[in-house]
């Protein structure tokens, strides 16, 4: 063999670069060469070429068109596959193009609505009737007399004169044989008392405009010959700027109310270490009290003093030793009294009614005679039947309620659970704090703060009516700060009357009345009045509120509807994220070949040389360059320079006299 011959050779790779760089031509004739050197033997066999590529890690589509069509023939979603199949007719194409769009549309525009439903928080309510033992409610029972306290008696005995003098000067109303004996002037009344209520001309405008008012009703009404005039009392601001009369259309409510004004400047005055009022003993305002036909005992009840409605006693409350149990309904399984009202050291201007004043409520909250109570007539039995009734509502989004009023922004002044109308009345309390630097009287105050007396707060009046009004058209916004609780206990009550005594039975309950309890057999009627307060069943209703649409129900909902448009299951919306993956990632890759081949310039080293040599020349790549770690054996590429006819070497005929005795036998 001689020096000059060179025959075939294979390259093996041992470069781990994934690009790497064509190996140099090698001189000499190579694997296709047309040219015949003669003498030379058989060739070798050549290596056979992978006419499959291999499989990448991660592939991807070249192009939108093939991917769709990937997409569209192994997709498990009906009616995708009618987008290849009818390829070859344009109507078709485009009419199941269409088609699909639409009911993929449609499908979504419901998914909208569900979702759209899911995020309104619905709530469903369930109504469940339950039967079991009842625990009896708190019963509170008030005099309708407020007391005279010894503290004050001579201050209100002094209001008394001063209200008799003004109801003889307005009305010529002499209340008493000495009234015009100690008669006053006006002027030295103001000196005693300020705020004196007075006549108030109507205005000319006010006067055209009710005339015109009672112009305009049929003729069959009686005309009534009105007064030009109103009554009420003058209320100013800390400097005397701004002035307003407190009136009222009716002269008794007009009377009533001034005197109320004054009666709770007078009870301010109280010092807070003053006894309870003289607590009256029990006996004196209820005759008889039973509870499934048990005598009460003094534990059962507690006593506090309302300022209008008097002495109140309360029955079943949570500090009693132990509550009330219900286990049977009916008239004779409930509370029985039998009460006193005898309108005894009455104040006649400021309690015009007689009788007793109930309200029933839960242990736990406090009695309010206002809003929820209700008055007992004397002569007569009444009987409140009971039905109970729990609410159970459901926070957070599905419903503004609030579990214990921790997340309310009112100091809760009642010492009690939360409720809405504790926080109502707790918040006006802290706005007239605020505004009015003094507590209205009927509300609990903190501690620090003192009641409004118009001897240390001369303007409290003008400020209390102002913010009244504010309140009640809710510009202080405490209808919206308190929030409703969320479970809630509520006692629906339905009452019958019947005349008690009756004609026959009278003497000698009354007897019995005088010797047992010093009844006033003379008063008859009018000084006893009877109630009975029982469950008219123990069954109770309970009304509990529940989402209307859950998560596992809106998933339901979703897979119908998508079976619905489209037949497919979960693994197609798989199938559908993957689709919009490789969309994704095959215009990020168009993106990024462009910028490559728009702002990379060659020649900027060997690697870039080798990132240019990786890059094929199709539009996109088609796998990404991943390479296994071992050698692998590549064939050089042709010399394409050499694929001409081969001329006879010149300057090399040893080499070629060699090949030829080479190949002579």
């Amino acid at each position: 063999m001689g020096e000059g011959f060179q025959s075939p050779t294979l390259s093996l790779d041992l470069d781990p670069d994934p690009c790497p760089l064509p190996p140099r031509p090698l001189p000499g004739p190579l694997k296709g060469d047309k040219c015949e050197q003669p003498g030379l033997g058989p060739e070798p066999p050549a290596l056979q070429q992978h006419t499959e590529e291999e499989e990448a890690l991660i592939e991807f589509h070249r192009s939108y068109r093939e991917l769709f069509q990937f997409f569209c023939n192994n997709t498990t979603i009906h009616g995708a596959i009618r987008l290849v199949c009818s390829k070859h007719n344009r109507m078709k194409t485009a009419f199941w193009a269409v088609l699909w769009l639409s009911t993929f549309g449609m499908m979504y525009w419901q998914f909208a609505l569900l979702f759209g439903e899911y995020f309104s928080y619905p709530v469903s309510l369930n109504i469940n009737v339950n039967s079991d033992k009842l625990v009896f409610p708190a019963v509170t029972v008030c005099t309708l007399n407020p007391y005279r306290y010894k503290e004050i008696k001579e201050q209100l005995r002094e209001l008394d004169r001063i209200t008799e003098q003004t109801l003889f000067d307005l009305y010529k109303y002499n209340a008493s044989s000495t009234l015009l004996a100690g008669a006053r002037s006006r002027r030295s009344l103001e000196e005693t008392l300020p705020h004196l209520l007075q006549r108030i001309p109507v205005p000319p405008g006010a006067r055209r405009a009710r005339s015109s008012e009672t112009s305009s009703v049929r003729d069959n009404n009686p005309k009534v010959d009105r007064k030009d005039w109103k009554i009420g009392f003058q209320l100013c601001n800390q400097d005397k700027s701004d002035c307003f009369y407190q009136t009222s259309s009716s002269g008794v409510d007009a009377v009533r109310e001034w005197y109320r004004f004054h009666y709770i400047n007078i009870l301010a005055r109280l010092p807070d270490t003053s006894p309870s009022l003289e607590e009256e003993a029990l006996g004196n305002f209820i005759f008889t009290c039973r509870f499934n036909q048990v005598p009460c005992t003094q534990a059962n009840y507690s006593h506090f003093h309302h300022p209008i409605y008097g002495n109140c006693y309360t029955f079943n409350n949570k500090n009693d030793s132990s509550l009330w149990m219900s286990s049977m309904p009916g008239i004779n399984n409930g509370l029985s009294l039998t009460l006193r009202t005898e309108q005894n050291d009455y104040i006649p201007l400021l309690s015009t009614v007689t009788g007793a004043r109930v309200t029933v409520h839960g242990q736990d909250e406090p009695a309010f005679m206002d809003d929820g109570g209700f008055n007992l007539r004397p002569g007569v039995e009444t009987s409140i039947s009971m039905r109970k009734e729990a609410l159970d509502r459901l926070g957070g989004n599905y419903g503004d309620c609030t579990q214990n009023g921790s997340d309310v922004p009112v100091q809760n002044l009642y010492p009690s659970k939360y409720t809405q109308q504790v926080c109502i009345h707790s918040c006006f309390q802290e706005s007239m704090i605020e505004k009015c630097g003094c507590a209205y009287i009927f509300y609990p105050r903190p501690k620090g703060v003192e009641f409004c007396d118009y001897r240390n707060h001369s303007a409290w009046g003008y400020c209390y009516y102002k913010l009244q009004g504010a309140f009640s058209s809710d510009s202080l916004g405490c209808f919206n700060k308190c929030r409703k609780p969320c479970s809630v206990t509520i006692y629906k009550l339905s009452a019958g009357y019947s005349r008690w005594p009756s004609a026959t039975s009278q003497d000698w309950i009354f007897q019995m009345l005088s010797l047992q309890n010093n009844y006033t057999i003379n008063n008859k009627r009018n000084g006893v009045a009877k109630l009975n307060i029982f469950f008219k069943e123990l069954n109770y209703k309970t009304n509990s509120e529940s989402p209307s649409v859950t998560m596992v129900t809106l998933l339901s909902n979703l897979g119908s509807q998508w079976s619905l448009w489209f037949g497919s299951s979960v693994l197609s919306v798989v199938e559908m994220a993957e689709l919009m993956f490789d969309l994704l990632v095959i215009t990020f890759l168009m993106l990024l070949r462009r910028f490559r081949s728009r702002y990379w310039a060659p020649g900027r080293g060997a690697r870039a040389a080798r990132e240019v040599a990786c890059t094929p020349s199709s539009s996109l790549p088609l796998r990404f360059c991943a390479h296994s770690a071992s050698p692998t054996l590549t064939a050089p590429p042709p010399a394409y320079a050499t694929l001409s006819a081969c001329p006879p070497p010149q300057g090399s005929a040893g080499a070629s006299s060699a090949t030829s005795a080479l190949g002579e036998p």
